[in-house]
């Protein structure tokens, strides 16, 4: 186990939207309309995080970007209940906060979405600069892909503390791969670690090929998500398979973003790579068991 480190606050930048979310009562049927439930809540990579590390106890300040609008309040509201720091977000008048509309089966995967995310090019390499100190100042950083590239560039080459990045999905993992060397950790599934590495992954070989290639660029470590196969874990010293533990799936959508927080969180507790791998699938598995993207029951394992 590595030295537990005292953890002042973790900086979150990333994204923050309405989630829309369809799910439907049978199988999906293309091209249709299909019967089901319709929810909303409060959602977006960084915000996700942010959300799930503060049900594990962890200070949070958001740094973020969000418009002028019903949604925007909601937002405000809920990270002033949950404790989430959003003094130093930008509000932006004459915007619109940003929406992802997804759907899934009723097994709780999603099949589609649309992400409305433009805002988040507000999120500058100025507004960064403005907060650098603040950033520099935390126990650790975390960073989804939503980042406009020049900003991932300007994080990378100017933030000190430990960095963790989310590649958010295919579209957005390769703004990070010039920056693979400043990451302390990074949590990419199969097909964003098919992207970032150059290796295609077929088998367990080439699973940890993959892995090694992006330790080889620099990164402290590497969690792949195999999602219901578990996840591959691997630092310079050794590379595990962590299998996932039978769950109750309701919605799968937020696994991913509670499984980063589970690894920033392991990291804040000293744990070693396979105690802190074992402690985000734990993480992902109560994710998943919750009818919304983020589940409260998470708190629990915060008091482990």
């Amino acid at each position: 186990m590595d030295q537990e480190k005292t953890p002042a606050y973790v900086v979150v930048i990333g994204g923050v939207n309405i989630d829309i979310g369809g799910k439907s009562d049978k199988p999906l049927v293309s091209g249709d309309s299909n019967p089901g439930a319709v929810t909303t809540s409060l959602g977006g990579v960084g915000r996700n995080i942010a959300h799930n590390l503060s049900l594990l106890g962890v200070k949070v300040v958001f740094l973020t970007s969000f418009g002028d609008d019903d949604y925007a309040r909601r937002i405000e509201a809920s990270c002033g209940m949950l404790g989430i720091d959003i003094s130093h977000a930008l509000s932006l008048p004459d915007e619109r906060t940003s929406i992802y509309l997804y759907i899934s089966d009723p097994h709780g995967d999603m099949h589609l979405a649309v992400s409305d995310m433009a805002i988040c090019d507000r999120i500058s390499p100025g507004y960064i600069a403005e907060n650098l100190e603040l950033i520099n100042g935390a126990s650790a950083a975390v960073i989804d892909a939503n980042l406009p590239e020049k900003t991932i560039r300007y994080i990378a080459e100017n933030v000190r503390c430990p960095l963790f990045a989310d590649p958010v999905s295919t579209a957005k993992a390769g703004r990070l791969k010039e920056f693979l060397g400043k990451l302390y950790a990074i949590k990419p599934n199969r097909i964003e670690a098919e992207l970032l590495s150059g290796i295609s992954v077929r088998d367990e070989e080439s699973l940890k090929a993959c892995a090694s290639k992006l330790l080889k660029e620099g990164v402290n470590k590497v969690y792949i998500s195999l999602g219901d196969e578990g996840v591959l874990a691997a630092d310079e010293e050794r590379m595990i398979h962590i299998p996932s533990r039978n769950a109750d799936v309701k919605n799968a959508t937020g696994a991913g973003d509670a499984f980063m927080a589970g690894v920033v969180f392991g990291y804040l507790k000293g744990l070693g790579l396979e105690e802190g791998a074992r402690l985000a699938v734990e993480a992902a598995s109560i994710a998943i068991e919750g009818e919304e993207t983020i589940n409260p029951a998470l708190a629990r394992l915060g008091m482990q």
